[in-house]
């Protein structure tokens, strides 16, 4: 049996099992009718993998929630908030926050947030072990276990360029580069036409050590997940396009 074959075979049991449980009037906590067809993905790589672009894109195909959680802390540091004042002096240096601040919030997202009820695409989270094992144990309290974990792959070099350049709009998250993927109009967004940002830590000297961190802690979760089978990788040196590609195929699309 080829590896397409056993997809397919394995889908049809899934889809059997979700139409036996409802046939006996068993539903799985915290899901809708779709359940069985949620993405439920977390995606890995360095800073400036393109992990947001991708992220954007998936969110767009399949309706769901993308949980960027950097997006989310910044969103408190706009606000002020106690917590948003540690996050800011945490990212600045490179550093990571507290996991039980990161569950909380996620959990938070994936009860009130109407689009997560197609599923969700984590990006950003986890970072370490503990947290892919607290990640896990909450989601399997909510029965909506992960279902893919794809990693990004690329060389540190590419990264430095792809980084000290990068643009975001702030509202939506959108990604454009000074010299690889520029707005129409100079640090302005193609939809809204509102002000782009270069992010305080979008530097050399702070994606280096980021890159530190990412190294020593968080590649050992690449081989978390491969034991769980549910690890895949692909090449992000390429052209988004081909990146997106392969993500797709990952998903069986």
């Amino acid at each position: 049996m080829s590896v397409e074959e056993l997809k397919e075979t394995v889908a049809k049991l899934h889809d059997r099992i979700q139409q036996l449980e409802k046939k006996i009037g068993i539903v799985p906590t915290g899901a809708g009718p779709d359940f069985a067809k949620q993405l439920r993905l977390v995606l890995i790589g360095a800073p400036g993998s393109g992990k947001g672009t991708q992220s954007t894109d998936l969110k767009d195909k399949f309706c769901a929630c993308h949980l960027a959680t950097g997006d989310m802390l910044r969103s408190q540091v706009k606000q002020g908030t106690p917590l948003g004042l540690e996050a800011k002096k945490i990212m600045d240096q490179g550093g990571l926050v507290n996991d039980e601040i990161m569950i909380n919030m996620i959990k938070s997202e994936l009860e009130s947030n109407k689009d997560c009820k197609k599923g969700f695409i984590l990006d950003g989270f986890p970072r370490t072990i503990p947290q892919a094992e607290k990640l896990d144990s909450m989601l399997q309290e909510r029965k909506t276990p992960l279902e893919n974990a794809i990693e990004l792959k690329i060389d540190d070099e590419l990264l430095v360029d792809r980084i000290t350049g990068r643009l975001v709009h702030p509202a939506s998250g959108r990604s454009y580069h000074k010299i690889f993927s520029p707005p129409k109009k100079e640090m302005t967004d193609d939809i809204t036409g509102e002000p782009l940002i270069q992010r305080s830590d979008d530097n050399e000297a702070a994606l280096k050590k980021r890159l530190v961190t990412y190294h020593a802690q968080t590649e050992p979760i690449v081989e978390y997940y491969k034991k769980t089978g549910i690890w895949s990788g692909i090449d992000a040196s390429q052209k988004p396009a081909k990146v997106w590609g392969d993500i797709l195929k990952c998903l069986g699309q």
